[in-house]
């Protein structure tokens, strides 16, 4: 396959209007989950594995660019990078806490997706958890190159507010939704992607699983202790 990403993703995921300038994170799953009930089982959020899954229709229309992009066809593999840039951006954002960083990794993400598609096997479910899949070791092998440690800065949250004056519950929301993500930051490794999996991605448990490399009843688990962690770190703050 010619590969010509670079051409597709020349500009950063934030231009063309594949995503937006200002970071969009929907914690909205994330609140609910930890609202729940003390002692609850903090899975208030993500689609679970015996839900009724994505429409068969939308799965069809996917394998099809699938099978066109690994046959060479550049604009299906286009198609692939808008419909999950978004689900890449969000995962990696939330792993690494800078708008620029985030914005290279993604980019990473999807030339090394599309060198890798030829081995993808479909097996009748969303391509998302091998997007996120890919992107996951991307993280990793920043983190170790570069030293990085798991940390969220708000700086690049608090760009946005410097161009428009958002309405005061707007502003609180944002500043509710930068502590969560400071206290997803001091999770151990392993729970924040965890949360970041099942609450920011919203992806199932199997799905979850399959992205970290465990079993269904492990990541029940560290979801809630990382749940309950959060709850700790919030205790006293209205969620």
């Amino acid at each position: 396959m010619t590969t010509r990403l670079p051409a597709l993703l020349g500009a950063h995921p934030h231009a063309g209007g594949a995503m937006s300038a200002s970071v969009t994170v929907d914690l909205s799953l994330l609140w609910l989950a930890l609202s729940d009930p003390p002692g609850g089982s903090g899975t208030g959020g993500g689609s679970s594995s015996g839900g009724s899954g994505p429409d068969p229709d939308e799965l069809e229309r996917v394998r099809a660019l699938v099978v066109l992009a690994q046959g060479g066809d550049q604009d299906a593999f286009g198609q692939l990078y808008q419909r999950y840039v978004q689900v890449v951006y969000r995962y990696i954002y939330v792993r690494v806490g800078s708008v620029h960083t985030a914005q290279d990794l993604t980019s990473e993400t999807f030339i090394k997706a599309l060198r890798n598609l030829s081995g993808f096997t479909w097996q009748g479910k969303d391509i998302a958890a091998w997007f996120v899949t890919i992107a996951r070791n991307v993280v990793n092998d920043h983190a170790k190159s570069s030293r990085f440690r798991l940390e969220v800065t708000t700086e690049d949250m608090r760009d946005a507010d410097t161009e428009v004056e958002a309405p005061e519950g707007e502003v609180l929301q944002r500043m509710r939704d930068e502590r969560l993500l400071q206290a997803v930051a001091q999770l151990r490794p392993e729970q924040a992607e965890c949360v970041t999996l099942r609450f920011v991605q919203g992806l199932s448990l199997a799905e979850t699983a399959e992205v970290m490399g465990k079993k269904e009843n492990a990541v029940k688990q560290l979801q809630l202790r990382a749940v309950r962690a959060l709850q700790r770190a919030l205790e006293g703050e209205d969620l």
